[in-house]
């Protein structure tokens, strides 16, 4: 009887404590970070960009959703190129408690919530041709 009640459950349902702590999760000091990869997509209302890195942050992941600092314009940026990106990398802990419940019941492996913020970058010039084009010109 008691497996029957447990099936009926909701089985796409996060107990109340756990979303508590995700939704609450206090953020330390964030940590800058310089890595090189491209901008796989825009979104223009949030003000933020999928990137793809060739290093993985500190997760594991290679791709990141980062926020983009005001002074950065998203029309400026160009997809596929190149970048060298310098981010902020906020983190924040959770509890072994909830990092146990998600991986037993979500198969979820999550220690910690990340935040990205997109401070500044700059465009790399990866395998041009220009050092060629400055030999022609002198």
């Amino acid at each position: 009887l008691e497996c029957f009640t447990m099936v009926k459950k909701k089985e796409d349902e996060i107990p109340e404590w756990v979303t508590d702590e995700i939704q609450n999760a206090k953020f330390k000091k964030p940590e800058e970070i310089k890595s090189s990869g491209y901008i796989l997509e825009f979104y223009y209302d949030d003000n933020k960009v999928d990137v793809q890195l060739y290093d993985a942050v500190e997760d594991g992941r290679h791709i990141v959703t980062m926020d983009v600092a005001k002074g950065i314009k998203i029309d400026d940026l160009l997809k596929g190129e190149v970048y060298e990106f310098v981010f902020d990398q906020h983190k924040a802990p959770l509890s072994k408690k909830v990092s146990e419940f998600l991986e037993k019941e979500k198969e979820i492996e999550m220690k910690a919530i990340y935040q990205f913020e997109l401070k500044s970058l700059e465009l790399l010039e990866v395998g041009s041709n220009e050092s060629a084009e400055e030999d022609l010109e002198e």
